[in-house]
This record gives C-alpha cells, structure tokens and sequence, in this order.
C-alpha cells in the first residue's frame, strides 16, 4: 500500500536526481536506474511517477525554470529604474543557485532536447520570450528602438556564458559572468547615447 503524501516527495527527489546525474555525466545519456538510484528508490517507482526518462528530463528543467524565475522576480522587486533592473536580471542569471555545474549542466543539454522534443521546444521559447519581454522592458526607455537589438544580444550573451561554463573545469564563476554581462550592456547602453 503506498504511503500517502510520498508522491510530492518522491517527485521532488527524482527531479533533484536527473539534474544532479545529467550535471555529473555532462549529457543526456544518463538512465532512469542512475536516476532512480540517486533518489534512493527503484526504477520501478521512478517510472511509476513519471512515466520515461523524457518526463524526467522535462520536470526538471520545469523545475529549474520555476526557480530561475522566482529568483530573477525576486530581483526586480528589491530595486527600481531600468538600468538596476536590468542589472537584478543578469545577477539572477548568474546567481550561485542559478548558475551551479548541474544546473548549467541540465540546461545545455536542455537545449539538446529541444532540438528533438515539442515540449522541450515550447518550454525553451518561453523562457526565451519572457527573457527577452523582461530585458526589453528595461532597455525600451534606456534606448528606444534598438531594445530588441539589445535585449537579443544580451540573451545569447547569457547562453554564451552558459555553454562556456559547461566547458570548464572548476566551479562556476557567477561573479565574473555577472561582470561580463554588465560590461556588455554598458557598453552597448554607451554605443546608444553617443
């Protein structure tokens, strides 16, 4: 008989799992058995919860994407004006819980998967609208009509960052990925007044 409030749990643990086994592997070729054993439970359970390994893969990056806009809404809540808030946005991208090896790990191969899987495909263009909507409402009132042109180069400098993280050895470097951002939209902001 199974035990009653487990599930939520049990979920939780296998999302935790795949992000941590697709970080340490570096790709998707992980199983649900390394998944599930992780977790501390049976394939079995695992597929019971989830159905296949593609539901793992896709509750995961949901989970991912859920904390990485509760982190960048956080943000923009504590500071005011377009230019903090731009600057709230790329330190959220780059945040220590943001910007872990598995997590840069998972969303590198998230982008794998979306090459292949619908879902995956539609969960990656809306993080890239509301990324894109969120920078262009700063940029709109710093630069006027080149905010998409911006706001686009700013959002591939972020993957950018990503991917060469992914590639690294070592920790992430939040800080440093925070500077170079920064140092962009300067630079680009100072390129629109002059």
């Amino acid at each position: 008989m199974p035990k009653l409030g487990m599930e939520p749990i049990r979920k939780a643990a296998l999302v935790k799992a795949t992000i941590t086994e697709i970080g340490r592997v570096g790709s998707l070729d992980v199983t649900v058995s390394q998944i599930a054993k992780r977790a501390g439970m049976s394939s079995a359970l695992a597929h019971h919860y989830f159905g296949s390994k593609e539901d793992m893969f896709l509750a995961a990056m949901r989970h991912v994407l859920t904390l990485y806009g509760a982190e960048v809404r956080g943000a923009l809540a504590v500071v005011s004006g377009p230019e903090a808030r731009l600057k709230a946005i790329l330190t959220a991208s780059f945040s220590a819980g943001n910007f872990r090896r598995e997590v840069v790990g998972a969303w590198l191969n998230f982008y794998v998967l979306a090459q292949t899987v619908p879902e995956a495909k539609r969960l990656l263009a809306v993080y890239q609208g509301r990324l894109r909507s969120n920078l262009m409402a700063c940029l709109r009132p710093l630069c006027g009509v080149r905010a998409r042109e911006i706001a686009e180069g700013m959002g591939a400098l972020i993957d950018g960052l990503y991917l060469r993280e992914v590639l690294k050895s070592g920790l992430p470097d939040g800080p440093a990925a925070v500077a170079t951002a920064i140092a962009y939209l300067e630079a680009q902001l100072k390129e629109d007044s002059l």
